[in-house]
């Protein structure tokens, strides 16, 4: 009698405790969702929906660059960065792909300017943005990859588009303007023509 119990209670424990063991991975999850929004399904994606290497990468950001505490931009250097990124539109009316190259290196300097790594390139830095712009990081990655890709003027100018929601958010004078609007503090540079031109 007193065996079949110690068996009972051994088996109610263990079960107990891989119930808490399945909770905290899930709780765990529910977190990083939440933390990266887009970012979490892109990585889930690119893992072939393999959730627990997702996480598991993702997980690892957030040890390497949680911690990470943003610099702040002079006035003079806010101004002097909004000044390169209105010649980076100007630009783009003649030359998209050159545009679009000066942006993808404005946006590498100006993330190194507020305290995100540039050491070993650009998956690093954009792995330590993750962390902290999820929803903007992906117009860079976008910005990034587009000229090795021979993109397309229109898909040159969306990537333009989404990228500038980083560039806003790393200025860090105004709050990030969606990709897809056309309102906000920035609506006017954000939009640009279907023949690459910006509108009023």
């Amino acid at each position: 009698m007193t065996t079949t119990v110690v068996i009972i209670v051994a088996v109610l424990l263990v079960a107990a405790i891989g119930y808490l063991l399945v909770r905290s991975r899930r709780g765990a999850g529910h977190g990083l969702r939440r933390r990266f929004g887009p970012e979490y399904d892109r990585t889930v994606a690119r893992h072939g929906g393999d959730t627990k290497a997702a996480e598991h990468e993702l997980a690892e950001r957030v040890r390497l660059h949680g911690s990470l505490h943003e610099r702040p931009l002079s006035p003079e250097a806010r101004e002097a960065y909004a000044g390169r990124w209105a010649m980076v539109q100007e630009t783009f009316i003649d030359s998209p792909g050159e545009a679009v190259a000066e942006a993808d290196a404005l946006l590498a300097r100006l993330a190194r300017d507020r305290g995100f790594p540039d050491g070993t390139g650009f998956e690093e830095q954009a792995d330590a943005l993750s962390v902290h712009h999820a929803e903007q990081v992906d117009g860079y990655r976008k910005v990034h990859h587009a000229l090795g890709d021979r993109s397309s003027t229109e898909q040159l100018r969306s990537a333009l588009v989404e990228a500038r929601a980083l560039f806003d958010v790393l200025l860090g004078d105004t709050d990030p303007v969606p990709a897809h609007s056309g309102h906000g503090k920035h609506s006017r540079t954000n939009s640009y023509g279907t023949d690459g031109r910006t509108t009023a």
